[in-house]
């Protein structure tokens, strides 16, 4: 084998070693991170789709402004746990 196709293997060698280290360092962050986060409180999900079902109705009767229909739909819908 030439000097040039080994420095080229060891080069492409170290590459490899290089990305597979960064996805391990990537890794462990990402497992630290999710094991701080705090536990999501639990939420009825019944009772938040009845609150929805509610806020729906106050609009459509125009109890309420689309403005405050829409903000408040936002914060019912961040409640749900939709995965």
């Amino acid at each position: 084998m030439n000097q040039a196709r080994f420095q080229k293997q060891q080069r492409e060698k170290a590459r490899r070693e290089k990305a597979a280290a960064k996805w391990a360092r990537r890794d462990e962050r990402r497992e630290a991170a999710s094991a701080e986060e705090p536990p999501a409180a639990t939420v009825d999900e019944a009772a938040v789709l009845a609150r929805l079902a509610a806020l729906h109705e106050q609009f459509e009767a125009g109890a309420i402004t689309f403005e405050d229909f829409s903000d408040a739909k936002e914060e019912l819908i961040r409640q749900l746990d939709v995965r």
